[in-house]
């Protein structure tokens, strides 16, 4: 083969190795998305903290599938650093469905789940949401400090 034509397919597998990286980046993102993941954390119930029920159920933690297919969520926990720990009973999560977890007490749905607590679970200075499969192992984690609006998007 003549060495014009060698160098000419030497530069177009060059040019075939520099796309690969681009190839390799974009997916490697779409896989760090977690299929059941902490979405939004209102951590701060609007008003005084005088630790009604109706304020300790406007504290709450919403949990999303990402995925176009339901999720088992049997087993799974949601914990704060100070191990107050919800745990997920028999629980199927829909695909591309929430479920929102309240820190008082209610009557347990498909889309709102309590930690049937009597006092609040979430730190108004900072705190953090561990989401936790049925083996223990971080799903997903959602961390802030104060803020003016009392709610965090993860």
């Amino acid at each position: 083969m003549p060495l014009a034509a060698r160098l000419a397919a030497a530069t177009l597998t060059v040019a075939s190795l520099t796309a690969l990286p681009l190839t390799f980046a974009a997916s490697s993102e779409a896989a760090t998305t977690p299929a059941v993941k902490i979405s939004y954390v209102y951590f701060d119930s609007p008003g005084s903290d005088k630790g009604s029920n109706t304020s300790l159920n406007a504290e709450y933690v919403r949990i999303t599938n990402t995925t176009g297919t339901a999720r088992n969520l049997k087993g799974f926990t949601l914990r704060d650093r100070s191990n107050h720990v919800y745990t997920f009973p028999t629980f199927t999560l829909k695909a591309r469905a929430t479920v929102t977890v309240h820190s008082g007490k209610g009557t347990a749905t498909s889309a709102h789940r309590y930690y049937n607590t009597s006092g609040y679970v979430w730190n108004n200075t900072g705190d953090t949401a561990y989401l936790r499969d049925s083996r223990g192992v971080n799903v997903h984690t959602c961390t802030w400090t104060t803020s003016k609006t009392g709610t965090k998007t993860c």
